[in-house]
């Protein structure tokens, strides 16, 4: 996984194709559309990377934006109205989007002014993942009477994948270069993250060895191959499922609470949804029917 700055112009589809030239890839995808415009986080995934990648889909994100205001407003009935965004907000997307035009909800996490100068306002969103910010900015302006849009975006969060740790692509360049002609590996591990790294967001199951192989043969996992297990699980939550090195094995949906596995004995915890881990990297400890 490559947490990439995406520049303002080109379309992310050509960022990735980008990416594949230089890394000579078979397979690359990226995590979350960013219009050509807006700059910032978007992760790139890598030949086998590409199998997570749905994964950050519906993880949440955070963005910096500017919103311009069409006429002068109070910096007390700003804030408020600020306040009236966070929770469940209601949404139609815009003319120019790629989803039916339906009124649909979307959680808003946080939404902080960071400035107010003129008619512009700094601002940073924390949202479930499907908000429209320029909606966000246009319903805000319209709360308030006087009407706003958005002037500029960024997008500072994918889940936990944050800017602080982006690179840019001549960066990646540079490193891959650097990589196949001496052979210098610190940039290039320091532009590629292992898959691992788009799971940090999600609830963990971590398994016996002994279970790994069935796993990437597509079975379920069940009680007896679990040795640890995160608070707050849900059932139907999507969970990482990884070893005790904190390998990836595969994602899936909860199929008991973290009580019910704590509780229980037996049965089928977790139903796979997509295997990370390719068959015989452990060897089987498992009898084939």
């Amino acid at each position: 996984m490559i947490n990439l700055d995406k520049p303002s112009g080109p379309t992310s589809h050509q960022v990735v194709a980008w990416v594949r030239d230089i890394l000579n890839a078979k397979r690359v995808g990226h995590g979350g559309t960013l219009d050509p415009r807006v700059t910032g986080v978007l992760p790139v995934a890598v030949n086998r990377g590409t199998k997570v990648l749905k994964v950050l889909l519906t993880a949440g994100k955070e963005y910096v934006g500017i919103m311009r205001l069409h006429r002068d407003v109070d910096e007390d009935l700003l804030k408020s109205t600020f306040r009236k965004f966070v929770g469940d907000i209601y949404q139609i997307p815009p003319v120019k989007s790629a989803v039916k035009r339906v009124r649909r909800k979307r959680r808003i996490y946080y939404l902080d002014i960071l400035e107010f100068e003129g008619r512009d306002v700094l601002f940073r969103v924390g949202c479930e993942a499907g908000t429209y910010i320029r909606t966000l900015c246009v319903d805000i302006g319209k709360k308030l009477g006087v009407g706003a849009h958005l002037q500029e975006l960024r997008r500072t969060k994918v889940g936990t994948i944050d800017e602080k740790d982006s690179v840019i692509l001549q960066d990646l360049k540079d490193a891959y270069e650097m990589w196949k002609e001496d052979g210098y590996e610190e940039e290039i591990r320091r532009c590629i993250k292992p898959i691992e790294r788009m799971l940090d967001h999600l609830p963990k199951v971590v398994i016996r060895d002994s279970a790994v192989d069935a796993l990437c043969h597509g079975a379920s996992l069940t009680l007896p191959g679990v040795l640890e297990v995160d608070s707050d699980i849900k059932r139907g939550d999507t969970v990482a499922v990884i070893t005790l090195k904190g390998e990836a094995v595969m994602v899936g949906r909860a199929n008991m609470s973290t009580e019910e596995m704590l509780q229980k004995d037996k049965g089928v915890c977790v139903i796979p949804e997509r295997v990370i881990m390719d068959r015989g990297v452990y060897p089987p400890l498992w009898k084939k029917g």
